[in-house]
């Protein structure tokens, strides 16, 4: 197999890009030239629909968005932004002509984070798109290297599933062997692996279908999951079948024809390191089992699975379904 190509990373200085969503082209393109009069980049879409479509591949730093739209309006774009993973923290100004106590509780309700009444000037705007960014980069905790949540996020996350009542699981990932990796190949290919890592986990969470996954990157190789718990077998062996191919990929070619990497030793001797694989640690709040009361115990399960997870061959995912009179039910990949 050939090495992987490296992941192509976008420069930390780059000004910040805004999507401008609204059907009034006046407006928009008001909006849009003051935007960039002010140093920032624009893409502009002319409704919700659009905009969704945009965001993936554009990956938007903030959306400055019409209350009313053909096809979808900005509240529901908002709430669609909102369901899912990928776009879950991208900030929100909402444009509208609608003042009222009870339109702006709507769009605060649905996610926005900011409101401009129209008509607005130009200072306004300029200063509300600026602290709504500012606050979003000083609060928002993410992963410079995959997009994803980190920590911070991660245990709202989990304490809003508590508080919601419902079933859900929460699953710590982790790269087996990643240290070798990183011996042999440096800092630049280990960072290639945990970039397919993401990508896998994305992937999976995509095919997983709803309710959507949550994901989050709590540092290094280590990843995070929360799901409803009929997901988590189908999501795990999706997210290890697709790391597996790709990670392959990233080796050096003989490496990979030979399926280890030889690590030198303290010694001067080699030691042989096994192709990474994934260890997966399952905590559960259901009905028939465990009704966690607090988010530290959901931590600690999900990470106690992982370690049973370690202690198997290949990849692996150990899932908690312990009651007072079962045990564990562990499930290789």
């Amino acid at each position: 197999m050939s090495a992987g190509a490296a992941a192509g990373t976008e420069s930390e200085d780059r000004p910040d890009l805004i999507m401008v969503v609204d059907d009034d082209d006046d407006i928009a393109g008001f909006v849009a030239f003051n935007l960039k009069v002010h140093g920032f980049d624009v893409v502009r879409a002319r409704d919700g629909q659009e905009a969704l479509e945009l965001i993936e591949a554009r990956r938007p730093d903030l959306a400055v968005v019409d209350w009313m739209m053909p096809r979808m309006d900005g509240v529901e774009l908002t709430r669609r932004l909102r369901a899912e993973p990928l776009t879950s923290a991208l900030p929100v100004i909402m444009l509208t002509a609608k003042g009222m106590t009870v339109d702006k509780v709507v769009g605060l309700t649905a996610g926005v984070d900011d409101y401009l009444v129209k008509p607005f000037d130009t200072a306004e705007l300029m200063a509300r798109v600026s602290s709504t960014l500012r606050r979003n980069k000083e609060f928002r905790e993410v992963s410079p290297l995959t997009g994803l949540p980190g920590n911070a996020r991660v245990t709202r996350e989990i304490v809003d599933r508590m508080k919601a009542g419902g079933e859900f699981s929460v699953g710590y990932v982790d790269i087996d062997r990643f240290k070798p990796v990183n011996d042999v190949y440096g800092f630049d290919r280990g960072d290639e692996f945990i970039t397919v890592l993401a990508r896998s986990l994305h992937r999976a969470a995509a095919a997983a279908g709803r309710p959507s996954v949550f994901l989050g990157h709590i540092g290094g190789d280590d990843f995070v999951f929360i799901c409803h718990p009929d997901q988590v077998l189908p999501l795990t062996k999706h997210m290890v079948t697709d790391f597996e191919a790709s990670a392959d990929r990233l080796y050096d070619p003989e490496d990979a024809e030979r399926g280890y990497i030889e690590v030198p030793d303290r010694r001067g001797g080699k030691q042989r390191a096994a192709l990474v694989t994934l260890s997966i640690g399952v905590a559960q709040s259901t009905a028939g089992g465990r009704n966690y009361m607090d988010h530290r115990a959901v931590v600690a399960v999900a990470s106690e699975m992982k370690k049973v997870a370690k202690s198997q061959p290949g990849s692996y995912v150990a899932i908690d379904r312990r009651r007072l009179d079962s045990e564990n039910n562990d499930d290789p990949l």
